[in-house]
Order: C-alpha cells, then sequence, then structure tokens
C-alpha cells in the first residue's frame, strides 16, 4: 500500500492503524548502550511484526531519547535516518517519520532521504509549554518551506493538534481553532491525543476534531484492544504504540500476541504472506 492509497482509504471511511516503532536509545542521548546493531535490529524486528500483523502503515520515533529537546543533535539525525531506511527496504506498507520531540525540519528531511512517507509533527501550529523540553513553538512555516524545497510534496504531514504531554500557553484557543490553523497551514491529517502517553484520547476531542476540519483525524494515544470499537466509531484511524507492549513498558518488544488481539478485535486477520 502506498501513502496515497491510505490516504484515500480514510476518505472512503475505512479505518487505518498505524503501529509505532519505538527506537532505542540513539547515539549521544543518555541511555544509549553503544551498539547501532542492536538498535537495527529491535526497530527492523518491530516493524515487521507490526506489518505481519496486518496494520496499514508505521511510524519511526526516537522515543526513549533523554532528555528530549526541542531539536535533534547531528548524531541523533544520522541513527533516525539509518534506522528509517532499514525499516524502509524491509516492510511493504508506508512508514512515517516523527524526530522527538518536534523537530519537523529534520522529520521532512529524514522521510525524503530514505524513502519514507509521512511524518508525524507533534507541535505543527500550536505554541505550547512542554514539561521537561520548555517552551516550543510552531514549525508548520519551517516544515512546509523544507517540503518545497526538497520538492518533496508526496511525503504526507500528519499534524498533533494540543498535544499530549502539554498545555497550551493559551488556553483560550480552541481545539477548533488549532485544527483549522493546522490544515489551514499545510497539514494532510490531524492527530488527537490524550494528556500522556498510554492515556485514551477522548471522544469528545476526536468529534470536534472531525466537525472542524474535512481531512482524515487519527488517534495519537490511549488505543488498545479494549476500546478500539468505540474510538474508531468517530475517527478515521489510530496510532497504538504502548498497547502493544507487555507491560506497557515502552522500551520492550512489539508483541505479537498482543498485535493479534488488537486486530482481531477490529476485524482484522494477519496478512498471509507478508514475511
Amino acid at each position: 500500500m502506498r501513502i496515497d492509497q491510505m490516504m484515500e482509504k480514510m476518505a472512503r471511511g475505512q479505518k487505518t492503524v498505524i503501529g509505532m516503532v519505538h527506537c532505542l536509545p540513539l547515539p549521544g542521548t543518555l541511555n544509549y548502550r553503544g551498539s547501532m546493531e542492536e538498535l537495527f535490529e529491535r526497530a527492523v524486528s518491530d516493524a515487521v511484526t507490526l506489518w505481519r500483523s496486518g496494520v496499514d502503515a508505521v511510524i519511526v520515533e526516537n522515543t526513549n531519547d533523554l532528555p528530549q529537546s526541542r531539536l535533534l543533535e547531528i548524531e541523533q539525525v544520522a541513527a533516525l535516518s539509518a534506522i528509517v531506511r532499514a525499516v524502509v527496504e524491509r516492510i511493504q506498507i508506508p512508514v512515517g517519520v516523527d524526530a522527538s520531540f518536534n523537530d519537523g525540519v529534520a522529520g521532512m528531511a529524514i522521510a525524503y532521504g530514505t524513502g519514507a512517507s509521512f511524518i508525524r509533527s507533534t507541535v505543527f501550529v500550536d505554541r505550547v509549554v512542554v514539561t521537561g523540553v520548555g517552551e516550543i513553538g510552531p514549525c508548520c512555516k519551517e516544515v512546509i518551506r523544507m517540503r518545497r524545497f526538497l520538492g518533496a510534496e508526496e511525503v504526507k504531514i500528519f499534524a498533533d493538534v494540543q498535544v499530549k504531554h502539554s498545555h497550551m500557553a493559551d488556553e483560550a484557543v480552541s481545539l477548533e481553532e488549532s485544527c483549522r490553523a493546522a490544515v489551514d497551514s499545510g497539514a494532510d491529517a490531524l492527530i488527537v491525543t490524550g494528556v500522556s502517553t498510554g492515556k485514551e484520547t477522548p471522544l469528545d476531542s476526536i468529534r470536534t476534531a472531525k466537525q472542524s476540519v474535512s481531512v482524515p483525524v487519527v488517534i495519537g494515544s490511549g488505543f488498545h484492544a479494549g476500546n478500539a470499537g468505540e474510538q474508531l466509531q468517530s475517527a478515521d484511524g489510530a496510532i497504538v504504540g504502548t498497547a502493544l507492549k507487555r507491560g506497557g513498558i515502552i522500551t520492550n518488544p512489539v508483541d505479537e500476541e498482543l498485535c493479534r488481539a488488537l486486530m482481531e478485535e477490529i476485524g482484522r486477520r494477519p496478512w498471509e504472506g507478508r514475511g
């Protein structure tokens, strides 16, 4: 499946599931264990498990890089690029990039250079204050400029609105306003979340986003087998990560049994022939 086919699928009302590939800590960060080979093996293994389970796409993210910062260091960009390319070469579904916490310009460059299909931009238009990182401003102008500079219009932008692990500096800005601003600024799809990783996305937030814009709206946190049916009644798709790890521990590998349970809950079966 190509990214344009996935976008068309959501436009037709068919639900999309995007699995998270949480990289182990990258070089230059606190808990890096000194082996790039380990990073490659875990990321590719997790991506293949998700692909075989029947997800429509994956996102590769440097989730475990601590302490987090607004922009990636050059060694993180190099390592994340290499990992994303390894995943792109191994599976046959769209691969996204999330350069965390909010380096959308690096994410766009990585996506273009590796053949990835989309990026996740966590603070695309909102001005928020983020715990542990400080005040973060919007990056939409820089991301769109980079996409045009590279001639990478085929790389889609999935933009969070009022993202988890943050609060709005101006609490008077409504979710509806953020949604419309993101689309007006070039977002191809929106992501709505709960307050933090693993916390369920409120149904009211999903419905507000759907009523505000015409682009796809995707759940960005707290999606699991127990709430999948209810949540997908309102959203066009969901990103799932923590729920597919044993014990909800983000550094654990993706678990095949948990993947199967989730996909069966939404009426999907693992795709035979994905190897």
